[in-house]
This record gives structure tokens, C-alpha cells and sequence, in this order.
């Protein structure tokens, strides 16, 4: 997908944020055996990086063009839905995931120190207004026990490090 083509019409290339190309392929570049080896370091890397992103996006996806749009959601009449498992014997948990998708900043790897820290604030600061079985308890990574660590780990609340590709990402 890298031509030689590609490779000169992108190597000037920065993003809003002031991704480069390399910050783009620096995981592929450190993990030749890496299946994809790009990744998106902010938003905007989908539309400048778009001669690189595109074909590799429609061939891992089957053919699902940029041209395509993704149907919209539909879960139904969800004042209807009902309780899930009201015996209790199924569900035993669920999680809401966030990760690297505030507007207004970059992606993990060209966050500052600076903007974890922000983020850090307005994500702990919107859902400790969280009310009801909303409610819940928020771990900062920063300063976190190991135990705690463990434990979250454990639960499956929490994933583990070593992930090579996107560690060089």
C-alpha cells in the first residue's frame, strides 16, 4: 500500500495536530510482521493520509468503500426493550469502554502530557455527575496501586499492557 507513489505524495503531509506520515507507519515500521502496521495518530490522519488509509481500510473491511456508510443504528423502541435477564441468570456484568475519541484532541500517540491531563479532568469531572445506577467509580490511571491494577485486570475492566504495535504506535 506504501508505494514508492504514495510514500511521495504523503511525506510532506501533516495533520492539524502535526502528525506525519511516520507517526502513521511507525508501528509497521518497528513490526515488520505487524498485519496492518498503520494507525491512525488523530482524526484528521484518515483525510490527509487518506491515499494510504482508504485502500488498506477497504480491503481489511470487505470491500467497504469511503464512498459507504455504515446503516444507521437501530435498537429498536427502547422504552420497550425490558429488562434483559430478569431471572438474573445470564447477564453478569456490562461495560461502557472509552477510548482516544474527545473531539478537539489528538489520538494516543501524539497526546501531550498536558492534554492527558485535561482529558483526565472532563472525563472524571462528567461522570461523577452520574446519578442512579449510572453512578459509578472512576480509576485514574496515574497513581494507581498495583493491587488496584491487578484487580482490575482481573475483573476485566482493565487491559493489560504489552500490546508491541500499538506501544510503537
Amino acid at each position: 500500500y506504501l508505494s514508492k507513489e504514495v510514500f511521495d505524495q504523503l511525506k510532506t503531509k501533516k495533520t492539524s495536530f502535526g502528525s506525519t506520515l511516520l507517526d502513521v507507519i511507525q508501528s509497521g515500521v518497528e513490526n515488520l510482521d505487524s498485519g496492518v502496521g498503520i494507525y491512525a495518530p488523530d482524526a484528521d490522519s484518515y483525510t490527509v493520509f487518506a491515499d494510504l488509509f482508504d485502500p488498506i481500510i477497504e480491503d481489511y473491511h470487505g470491500g467497504f468503500k469511503k464512498t459507504d456508510k455504515h446503516p444507521p443504528k437501530d435498537f429498536g423502541d427502547v422504552d420497550s426493550l425490558g429488562n434483559l435477564d430478569p431471572a438474573g441468570e445470564f447477564i453478569v456484568s456490562t461495560r461502557v469502554r472509552c477510548g482516544r475519541s474527545l473531539e478537539g484532541y489528538p489520538f494516543n500517540p501524539c497526546l501531550t502530557e498536558a492534554q492527558y491531563k485535561e482529558m483526565e479532568e472532563k472525563v472524571s469531572s462528567t461522570l461523577s455527575g452520574l446519578e442512579g445506577e449510572l453512578k459509578g467509580t472512576f480509576y485514574p490511571l496515574t497513581g494507581m496501586s498495583k493491587e488496584v491494577q491487578q484487580k482490575l485486570i482481573d475483573d476485566h475492566f482493565l487491559f493489560k499492557e504489552g500490546d508491541r504495535f500499538l506501544q510503537a504506535a
